[in-house]
C-alpha cells in the first residue's frame, strides 16, 4: 500500500524564487550600518544650508545693496590686478558650461537620459530632483537678498549676485553624481570642476567670493539632503546589473546556476 503524499513542500518549493537571488542583486533596503553612516552627510548638508541661510540673513540686514564683505573686496582687487587674456578664455568656457541653456537643459537631460538608458530610474529621479531644487532655492535667495553684482563684470548677467547659480549648479551636479556612482575619481573631478567654476565667476567679475561660497554650500547641501529619501532605493538599484535598455537584464538565478535539485 502506497504511503500518502507528504504535506511538506519539496526542496524546490520550500524556497521562494526571490530567496535564491544572490546578494549581487542588492537587498530590498540598505543595511543598518549604511543607514547609520548616511546620517553624518545629511547632518553636514543641513549645516551647509543653515550657513547659507545665515549668510543671506546677514546680507539682508546689512542693506544698501548688500555691500561686499572685506574679504570680498580684497579678493576682487587681486582678481582685477591679475586679469589677462590667458585666463579669460577658459573662464568664458566655464561661464557657458555652468549657466544658460547648456546648464539648465542640455547637461541635466543628457545625464538623465543616460541613467534611464542604463536602467537607473531612481538615480535619474534623484538627479532631477536635486537639480530642480537647487535652482529653485538659488532663485528664491537671489530675489530675497537682492545683492548687487561687482561693477567690473566681463559678462552680462541677471540681477542678484547671492548666491552664485553657476557654483550651486556645479556643486549639485558633482555631489549628486558622486552619490549615484560612488567613485573616487568622480568626487575628485567634481571637486575640481566646482572650484574652477567658483574661480571663473569671480575672475569674470560676475560674483563676489562670498557668492560662490554660498553657491557651493547650497548646491552640495541640497544634493545631500535629497539623498536621504532616495538612499535605500539608490543602494538597491546600484547592486543590480545595468545593461542598456535594448538588452535583456540577466536573471540572477540563472547566472548562479539555478536552485539545487
Amino acid at each position: 500500500m502506497s504511503s500518502p503524499p507528504s504535506s511538506e513542500p519539496s526542496d524546490d518549493q520550500s524556497h521562494p524564487p526571490e530567496a535564491q537571488v544572490p546578494e549581487a542583486a542588492g537587498p530590498v533596503e540598505a543595511p543598518a550600518p549604511y543607514k547609520v553612516a548616511r546620517r553624518w552627510p545629511i547632518v553636514s548638508g543641513a549645516v551647509a544650508l543653515l550657513v547659507v541661510g545665515l549668510l543671506a540673513l546677514v546680507l539682508v540686514l546689512r542693506g544698501q545693496g548688500s555691500l561686499p564683505f572685506s574679504f570680498d573686496e580684497e579678493w576682487m582687487e587681486e582678481v582685477l590686478e591679475n586679469r589677462n587674456t590667458f585666463w579669460e578664455a577658459p573662464s568664458l568656457v566655464m561661464n557657458y558650461l555652468g549657466g544658460g541653456f547648456v546648464a539648465v537643459f542640455v547637461v541635466p537631460l543628457l545625464v538623465i537620459g543616460l541613467l534611464l538608458l542604463f536602467r537607473r530610474p531612481w538615480a535619474a529621479l534623484y538627479f532631477l530632483a536635486s537639480i530642480v531644487a537647487s535652482a529653485a532655492v538659488v532663485q528664491i535667495l537671489k530675489s530675497a537678498v537682492g545683492r548687487a553684482r561687482p561693477e567690473e563684470m566681463l559678462v552680462v548677467s541677471d540681477f542678484g549676485s547671492f548666491p552664485s547659480g553657476h557654483a550651486a549648479n556645479a556643486a549639485t551636479l558633482s555631489v549628486a553624481l558622486g552619490i549615484i556612482f560612488v567613485r573616487v575619481w568622480i568626487w575628485v573631478a567634481g571637486s575640481v570642476y566646482t572650484v574652477l567654476m567658483m574661480a571663473s565667476r569671480t575672475y569674470l567679475g560676475a560674483h563676489w567670493l562670498s557668492d560662490t561660497i554660498g553657491g557651493l554650500l547650497l548646491g552640495a547641501g541640497v544634493a545631500v539632503l535629497l539623498w536621504a529619501p532616495f538612499a535605500a532605493r539608490l543602494y538597491r538599484e546600484r547592486g543590480l546589473p545595468h545593461p542598456p535598455v535594448w538588452k535583456p537584464r540577466p536573471d540572477p538565478a540563472l547566472e548562479s546556476g539555478g536552485p539545487d535539485r
